[in-house]
């Protein structure tokens, strides 16, 4: 199967290209970045024969055959849109848009035109999460409270690899809705009730730089998410499930119990890489003909939950 990555240049760009070289059958024939110097060097860089700055180009060529796009949030729903209506299978990272409407619209384009669109979703294949969900899907485990912390030091416009960025990021359209969907894969309910309350703004990018989300499903299960750009200390997501059966933490591909003893996840998957795992299943699902785990329709559920909290804010 030969891919393009757009937006190849950049932080998860980057991840997409690694893991599909270590994916058999799988051949990059095109990237895309904004930038003509920096695209045509990492396409040397990977031994890629195609490089452009036009999306449009690259849905052109024959050698194109499915597409991940790795682009700035704002250009999800557009790009999704025109790979679907060129008839190219399209994983979009997350978030697939940020914006309800246009989560909306990629989803009416899908079924229009029958073409696999896959949202992004990486913590329902990272092993850590999948290990959970397999104890759920058992019978083993119940979840009754997720307590998550979502942090970074972002007080300029940079990406995760410290460059400048073109774009603006977002604590509630990103960086929660990995939670968000995460949370709702985990118990199999939509929340029904919802709160967030923001700090103050950033007075350059316009954006909220401290948040706090809840969420409660039917059930009763809870879920409080602290998301903030103004942490300075260690960076990333830290998922604690607090079980009926036991209590576990999550660090992206790593799993501990809530005395902090690793789980061994060997046996889970293929691969200890949540980003090659999302797309193996995005390449099985087009060679077999099938809905992927975390296709935009799945994930559409949550991106009305994020518009639930957004709304919340002005209460």
């Amino acid at each position: 199967m030969k891919f393009c990555v757009a937006g190849a240049y950049g932080a998860f760009g980057r991840k997409h290209l690694d893991a599909l070289k270590a994916i058999e059958g799988v051949e990059i024939t095109s990237v895309m970045g904004p930038t003509r110097a920096k695209i045509d060097a990492l396409a040397a860089e990977y031994g890629i024969g195609h490089a452009a700055t036009d999306l449009a180009e690259c849905l052109a060529r024959d050698d194109v055959e499915a597409v991940i796009l790795a682009t700035p949030t704002q250009m999800h729903a557009e790009q999704a849109v025109a790979c679907m209506r060129a008839g190219k299978p399209c994983l979009v990272e997350i978030p697939m848009a940020d914006s309800l409407d246009d989560a909306r619209e990629i989803v009416r384009v899908q079924e229009e035109t029958g073409v696999l669109c896959m949202a992004g979703q990486v913590r329902r294949f990272n092993p850590s999460h999948q290990w959970i969900h397999n104890k759920i899907a058992a019978g083993e485990l119940k979840v009754q409270q997720m307590d998550v912390q979502t942090y970074f030091f972002r007080r300029t416009n940079t990406n995760a690899k410290g460059e400048a960025r073109s774009w603006t990021d977002h604590l509630l359209w990103h960086h929660a809705c990995h939670t968000v969907d995460l949370f709702q894969y985990q118990t199999g309910e939509v929340p029904s009730q919802v709160y967030g309350l923001e700090g103050p703004h950033h007075p350059e990018l316009g954006i909220a730089m401290d948040m706090s989300i809840g969420m409660k499903t039917p059930s009763g299960a809870v879920c409080t998410l602290s998301l903030s750009f103004n942490n300075n200390g260690p960076l990333g997501t830290f998922f604690r499930y607090i079980c009926d059966n036991g209590t576990y933490i999550a660090r992206y591909d790593d799993l501990f119990d809530g005395y902090d003893k690793p789980i061994d996840l060997s046996g889970v998957a293929v691969s200890n890489n949540g980003i090659e795992l999302i797309d193996r299943e995005f390449i099985a699902a087009i060679q077999e003909g099938r809905e992927p785990n975390g296709s935009v329709q799945q994930v559409l559920s949550a991106m009305e939950t994020l518009d639930r909290i957004e709304r919340s804010f002005d209460r």
